[in-house]
């Protein structure tokens, strides 16, 4: 399934679709990191309270991963830039809320719960719709599936870097209620992207909606489709227990080390910065040359960079220098899994059930990441930050690891076989049949895939 470029050069005019989603993966993430600082730095400065601002915080990842759950029949049955725009128009008017309402003083503590839940449940629709408009600019632009899915992940990272020191700036200059409105500006500015620049697609996705069954039953059908593969069901797995591991670490493990080895709030920003750089480092290098790349064996040492390395390095407090570029090198791990991750999952689901297995696999990750912070501050308060590490490293060795015994793993390097043509065709163009893979590979027989692999959540 891994794609080639045609000997001719591909036309501005194919890019565009590509770029804008390139550029609204960036914009996106930008407007979601400053909401991710601006939120509770606002109701800390206006409650004084932990707790409510807890409350807040979590009110978001609830809604996101009601969302991913329940949103997936939904987009898979309207027409995907339809979906796209309406949940980005969702999301700013849910946020322009928050200040309107501060401004009238009408804005208690359950009314901003309400909008941050709704600012959570629009993202996640937004996201999978946009996964989902990738298929078909990726095959307008003639570009491999790694490619792609490579510079989508660097933007993000660019966006995510960007929007926390951004956010910082902002309110001190104008305030944490002001600061929201640069992410309604983000959000809206996605919407007309998407809307002007990133055409529908070929065929009407809502056309077959009266043939479809009931919303339960197109649920469970996404349900079955994850557990029918066995290789996306030991990827879940993975995907469950390295999210809680990383939960661990980035929620509760970093933190403790930044105030109890680094003794420097300046020097734990420097940690979280080497990561997202070595991240971006590595989604670019994956976008451009992860078509030649074996994936099993780039699975397995990016996850050993993310998590075995990470631990050690940690646990074994060196100077700053040192640490700061083996976290970098870390991070290089970790831009290079979400694209592969994302290329297997286009590659083995359906086209037509995208929305609703995408929309699983976010809601997995974010259920397990709450249960391994959980687990950590157990673990830290009894036996203390180095034990809690060299744990979480062990623990996190072991799973990742484990695509070197089990041989369901083996179908991670096996691609679609090349067509006639090893590219991408014109859209509209009769598309080489996509493999129905290894026995135990998702996807009906017989159904019709553009070839490549594209993103994951």
């Amino acid at each position: 399934m891994t794609t080639a470029h045609t000997g001719a050069p591909t036309s501005p005019r194919r890019l565009t679709p590509l770029a804008a989603l390139v550029a609204v993966s960036a914009i996106s993430s930008l407007g979601m990191a400053m909401t991710l600082v601006a939120v509770p730095w606002f109701v800390l400065q206006s409650t004084g309270s932990g707790t409510r601002t807890g409350l807040v915080a979590a009110a978001e990842v609830l809604g996101l991963l009601c969302s991913a759950v329940l949103a997936g029949p939904i987009v898979d049955r309207l027409p995907v830039r339809a979906a796209s725009v309406g949940a980005d128009l969702l999301t700013a008017v849910a946020i322009s809320l928050i200040p309107l309402l501060h401004a009238w003083d009408s804005l208690p503590l359950p009314v901003l719960i309400v909008l941050v839940f709704l600012v959570g449940a629009a993202r996640g629709p937004a996201d999978t719709s946009k996964q989902l408009l990738l298929t078909d600019a990726m095959r307008r632009a003639r570009v491999t599936t790694e490619r792609a899915t490579g510079c989508v992940e660097g933007a993000r990272r660019i966006g995510l870097m960007a929007g926390a020191p951004l956010a910082g700036l902002l309110i001190a200059t104008v305030g944490p209620v002001r600061t929201l409105c640069a992410d309604m500006t983000a959000m809206l500015l996605c919407a007309l992207l998407v809307a002007v620049l990133v055409p529908a697609g070929p065929g009407d996705r809502s056309a077959g909606a009266k043939e479809r069954g009931s919303y339960g039953g197109e649920l469970r059908a996404g349900l079955r489709q994850l557990r029918g593969d066995r290789l996306l069901g030991a990827m879940t797995g993975v995907l469950l227990l390295t999210n809680a591991l990383d939960g661990a670490l980035n929620g509760v493990l970093y933190p403790a080390y930044g105030t109890e080895v680094l003794r420097s709030s300046a020097l734990f920003g420097a940690m979280v910065t080497s990561v997202g750089a070595g991240a971006l480092l590595g989604a670019a290098l994956y976008g451009w040359a992860g078509h030649r790349m074996p994936r099993r064996a780039v699975f397995v040492g990016a996850f050993v960079l993310v998590g075995a390395v990470r631990c050690a390095a940690l646990a074994s407090e060196p100077r700053v220098a040192v640490l700061l570029a083996v976290l970098a090198v870390s991070g290089v791990g970790s831009g290079v899994v979400g694209p592969l991750m994302m290329s297997v999952a286009y590659q083995r689901v359906p086209e037509e059930m995208r929305g609703r297995v995408f929309g699983l696999l976010v809601a997995c990750a974010l259920a397990a990441t709450p249960v391994g912070m959980l687990g950590a501050g157990l673990v830290l308060d009894a036996w203390g930050l180095v034990a809690a590490l060299l744990g979480t490293g062990a623990v996190y060795l072991g799973v990742t690891l484990a695509p070197l015994v089990f041989s369901v793993w083996r179908e991670l390097d096996v691609r679609a076989p090349a067509g006639p043509r090893d590219t991408w065709g014109p859209p509209g163009a009769a598309e080489p049949r996509g493999a129905a893979g290894p026995r135990g590979a998702a996807g009906p027989r017989g159904v019709t895939e553009p070839r490549g692999r594209p993103a994951m959540p």
